[in-house]
């Protein structure tokens, strides 16, 4: 099989990187993909730097094996802890990580604040501190861990009064500033946008999926590697044998 004929590795540390998934296949739905998430070990953004690494590399590897094209970090806490590590262990292989979508939320900003939704470790790692230090002279940017998300979708709980209660509880520090946007750091929250925006009263919702899948169209495009069949299809798998867990990904792919 031809290189460009190759399929394209998704990973995240669960079901969240299937909004990932989804905007993919708008940008090049001839594509093959295998996605592998990792609800046995999910969530990730509670754990150390090194497990985290750990688990993820694990999953590359089982994508390795079976032969890939190029690769989506379909996690902004694996990206965060993981890309760099990753890029320069398999430099000939395209890797393309997620990060919050901060920039256009504050240059659309106006006058409000900004509230960045993620985990813990994604908000302590370098990666987004430096991207926080770049835009928090613009407008007042909001940091705001919310590790139950994960849960909740994991779950295939998705509305309701418990996980609006959860997100309430979260904002209730924050409930006299004028949030004007949200920004989902982690792929399992745009699952629950709706609550989210019920809760916050947000006007506008930015997430980082639809940029990571142009910039996979990108780097495949520059390097002759975009499919040129029309035979794309989609392998969901995971990590946890659970009949429950695939019913839900096929579930959230289409939702």
């Amino acid at each position: 099989m031809e290189k460009r004929e190759l399929p394209i590795g998704v990973i995240d540390s669960g079901l969240g990187g299937i909004s990932v998934l989804k905007e993919l296949l708008l940008a090049m739905p001839n594509e093959k993909y295998i996605y592998i998430g990792d609800s046995a070990n999910a969530p990730y953004g509670v754990k150390g730097p090194e497990e985290i690494l750990m688990l993820t590399e694990n999953s590359v590897k089982a994508l390795l094996e079976r032969r890939i094209k190029a690769l989506v970090i379909a996690c902004n806490t694996a990206t965060g802890v993981a890309v760099k590590y990753l890029r320069e262990k398999y430099a000939e292989l395209p890797i393309i990580g997620l990060e919050p979508a901060l920039k256009p939320a504050v240059e659309n900003c106006e006058g409000g604040a900004v509230a960045v939704m993620a985990t813990p470790v994604t908000l302590s790692e370098e990666k987004f501190r430096i991207l926080y230090d770049r835009y928090k002279e613009n407008t007042e940017i909001i940091t705001v861990g919310a590790p139950k998300i994960v849960e909740f979708v994991e779950k295939g709980v998705f509305e309701g009064e418990e996980l609006e209660g959860y997100l309430a509880e979260l904002f209730e520090p924050y409930k006299e500033k004028n949030i004007e946007s949200v920004v989902l750091g982690c792929t399992h929250f745009p699952f629950v946008t709706d609550a989210i925006s019920k809760v916050t009263g947000a006007k506008r919702i930015y997430d980082g999926g639809r940029g990571a899948a142009l910039e996979t169209r990108r780097r495949l495009e520059a390097l002759g590697l975009l499919s040129e069949e029309n035979d794309g299809y989609v392998s969901l798998e995971n990590t946890l044998d659970d009949p429950e867990i695939l019913r839900l990904s096929e579930v959230l792919l289409e939702r």
